[in-house]
């Protein structure tokens, strides 16, 4: 067995695993059941997890909220504050959770995101994202005229004008941050000059009020091994701290500079001016940030615990070597790396049949399921994953504590 597939291997069983408390008699309930169940905050019954109809969507609260604390403690330590992003986990209450654990507020990606999260009481909301349409900056600007801590990306001349249009219309100023483009191309306006230019103009523009930049190198986050990915991080950033220092000698805002993430929470730090860290999936994790390294293990990023899973049932244990569950595609998204079962070796799983998963068996596998068996899976990708399912059951002892609605599930627009 190679040193990869050891680390691998304890970090996925050792990854929350506790002692299972299982009913006597399993009911079985359906979604709608568990639902009508949680009534004022709390479970009218003791339910097992293993009695939730599948597939389901189960975050463990106790791992959830170390997360949670272990990023508060480390940004807090590097004179750093965390804007997390609620496009992983689209949940408001979620979003409570970090704020009430000192996050300086949330981001959003879309602006159908940042409707759910205030509709649901969030109300210190960046949105990452600039909103081009007619429709979108009109509803942006609804949203600001109703929420005054909601802030907004723009990353050209032209987007910065149709805003300033947008907001006389409805009488109102509206916040806006300068997106920079780290060097992925994909959004924001080139750093230094270009960005400047557009600050400045900004700051001309009536209704406008101009709170500072964000740059988000979201093709760093999951650059494998530590050093490589720090190397990476900071001297793509450097373009924007540059950014950062003419804003200051123009005179301009730079109460906020966001950007970062998961992959990089405690790089961050380094790239002077950073105000803050748009951190996601450190409060689920998955597959595919399970597999970069960290600071103290070069193969296994550990820093964070995976606290999501989707609960599944095996349907067929009929073939030699191998089983179906009914976790697909349409459970499982076919992102790569595959979904893991939990605290297992031995073991692969795929996801790409829609209905259906495929568990295969090696001579290393530590357990043979049978049909009726439930298993749990670590996420490739949380996301996508979060974005399939209405509801998340919050589980604490291997017992549903709590049902959340994923408020912003399928708000894409």
């Amino acid at each position: 067995m190679t040193k990869s597939s050891m680390s691998r291997r304890r970090f996925l069983q050792s990854s929350g695993a506790a002692a299972l408390w299982l009913p006597t008699t399993v009911k079985g309930y359906t979604a709608s059941e568990i639902q009508a169940l949680y009534v004022d905050g709390e479970m009218q019954e003791n339910i097992s997890k293993h009695e939730l109809d599948t597939p389901a969507l189960c975050v463990d609260l106790d791992l959830l909220e170390a997360n949670i604390a272990t990023m508060q403690a480390t940004t807090r330590s590097n004179g750093i504050a965390s804007r997390p992003h609620a496009k992983t986990h689209k949940t408001p209450v979620i979003a409570q959770m970090q704020l009430d654990s000192g996050s300086i507020g949330i981001c959003t990606a879309k602006v159908s995101e940042a409707e759910a999260m205030y509709q649901n009481g969030i109300d210190e909301i960046l949105m990452t994202t600039t909103n081009v349409t007619p429709t979108k900056i009109q509803r942006a600007m609804n949203l600001r005229q109703n929420c005054p801590g909601f802030v907004q990306a723009t990353d050209s001349p032209q987007n910065a004008r149709l805003l300033s249009e947008a907001a006389m219309a409805m009488g109102i100023n509206a916040d806006v941050v300068v997106d920079v483009d780290p060097g992925g191309h994909r959004t924001g306006i080139t750093p230094r000059q270009p960005a400047l230019e557009l600050a400045q103009l900004i700051n001309q523009l009536p209704a406008l009020n101009l709170r500072g930049l964000l740059c988000y190198d979201g093709g760093s986050q999951h650059v494998k091994g530590f050093e490589q990915r720090k190397n990476q991080t900071l001297e793509r950033l450097a373009a924007a701290t540059e950014t950062y220092d003419l804003f200051n000698q123009s005179g301009l805002s730079t109460e906020i500079f966001s950007g970062g993430g998961t992959g990089t929470y405690n790089i961050d730090h380094e790239t002077r001016g950073l105000t803050d860290v748009q951190v996601g999936s450190y409060v689920f994790m998955d597959a595919q940030y399970v597999d970069i390294g960290g600071e103290s293990d070069e193969e296994i990023y550990s820093d964070f615990h995976t606290s999501l899973t989707i609960l599944t049932t095996v349907l067929n244990d009929q073939y030699e070597g191998r089983a179906t569950t009914d976790a697909g595609a349409k459970a499982c998204t076919i992102n790569r790396p595959w979904a893991r079962i939990k605290n297992e070796t031995g073991i692969s799983y795929s996801s790409g049949s829609d209905e259906f998963g495929s568990i295969r068996y090696d001579e290393n596998a530590s357990t043979k399921y049978k049909v009726g068996d439930k298993l749990e899976l670590i996420v490739s990708h949380c996301d996508p994953v979060v974005n399939l399912y209405n509801q998340m059951y919050a589980i604490r002892d291997d017992k549903v504590e709590a049902v959340w609605q994923i408020a912003a599930r399928g708000l894409s627009a």
